[in-house]
């Protein structure tokens, strides 16, 4: 089946899609322990179809997560071929970052901090993504097997720009007859 304008449907993007899902997952996760300072294997994604098993108390970790994406509702396609057309978009990924155990306070306000450090935010435009807003530092603490955690909570916006390819091909001629005076 034809995947562009020579034939009526729908058209899909051509090309690899951009990094969604579990991929962007790891790319924020290797984010917040850059920034965080914890070790491997302490900054987790907090939706998973299997839970690993919860980390004691006075064990300092992160679970982060994505609260939404919106896009700009203003696509642009660019680079137009006899092919195919780019549509250029960008987006703004809500995520929260919510930092467990007895130094939580401390992990959250030096991830906080690293995230107006310009060398920083270079390093995740590596990743094709950049920083843009963020809120203060939310104390929460949660009750978790009948005892009190340390939580400390953080939304950040990220954005990125998408670009997807589309089979949408250029006019190169037209049946076109001329007739009357």
């Amino acid at each position: 089946m034809s995947n562009d304008t020579t034939v009526a449907g729908w058209l899909t993007p051509t090309g690899d899609p951009p990094d969604d899902d579990e991929a962007l997952e790891r790319k924020l996760s290797d984010w917040i322990l850059g920034l965080s300072g914890l070790p491997d294997g302490y900054v987790r994604p907090r939706w998973t179809p299997i839970q690993p098993p919860q980390l004691p108390q006075d064990t300092n970790w992160c679970a982060f997560g994505i609260l939404g994406i919106s896009d700009d509702a203003n696509p642009a396609f660019q680079n137009q071929t006899d092919d195919s057309a780019e549509m250029w978009k960008h987006e703004q990924i809500e995520c929260m970052a919510s930092f467990y155990g007895p130094s939580s306070q401390g992990i959250g306000s030096q991830f906080r901090d690293g995230l107006m450090i310009s060398q920083n935010n270079a390093q995740l435009n590596t990743l094709s993504l950049s920083l843009g807003t963020f809120t203060k530092l939310v104390p929460a603490p949660e009750l978790i097997n009948n005892q009190w955690v340390r939580r400390y909570d953080i939304t950040i916006y990220l954005r990125r720009k998408l670009i997807r390819t589309y089979g949408i091909k250029t006019f190169l001629s037209a049946p076109v007859s001329f007739f009357g005076d």
